[in-house]
């Protein structure tokens, strides 16, 4: 049988077990032997981490061509209206290549743990959250798809990957799943 560990990979944590100039890795929260990323999510993001032992299960999960949706809940700048919502669900260019269509909503404030540090804040510029779902995993593509349509993401926290979830797993926590 497959392990399947679910992380939920705090801001500034490195998706891999080293690093040579000493910054918080998964090392520093999950001690299981033999487990692996199953893709990536940026130091300066947090939420959802998949780790297996399973390679096979490692390239399901990861694997563009398995258009995977990863769902991620975003707090721009600003307060993206209608057309901005529309632009980024038919897809935006990056690197003169239009993204996959997704799908994108305004979503009320989630009730999440508090970032370290926080969010940089400006007294005159409003804040707002967005759900984005991706099956495409481009380098930094939510923040670069929302800076594309004009607000920048300040807070990025993916939330589900396919049928994974994170509901349930503190901030640095982690649980195991078999799978068969």
């Amino acid at each position: 049988m497959a392990r399947l560990i679910l992380f939920n990979k705090p801001y500034g944590v490195l998706t891999q077990f080293t690093d040579a100039d000493g910054r918080q890795t998964l090392a520093d929260y999950v001690s299981v032997p033999g487990v692996y990323p199953a893709g990536r999510l940026d130091r300066d993001s947090e939420g959802l981490l998949l780790l297996t032992d399973d390679g096979a299960l490692q390239h399901r999960l990861s694997d563009p061509r398995h258009k995977l949706p990863k769902t991620y809940w975003v707090q721009v700048e600003g307060e993206p209206d209608d057309a901005a919502l529309e632009r980024l669900r038919h897809g935006v260019l990056l690197d003169a290549q239009r993204t996959l269509p997704t799908q994108a909503q305004h979503i009320a404030e989630p009730t999440l743990w508090p970032r370290d540090p926080p969010i940089r804040f400006r007294k005159n510029i409003p804040t707002s959250w967005i759900e984005i779902v991706l099956t495409e995993g481009r380098n930094r593509q939510v923040r670069r798809m929302t800076a594309a349509v004009g607000y920048p993401t300040l807070r990025l926290v993916r939330v589900a990957i396919g049928s994974y979830k994170l509901e349930g797993l503190a901030l640095g926590q982690w649980r195991e799943e078999l799978i068969k």
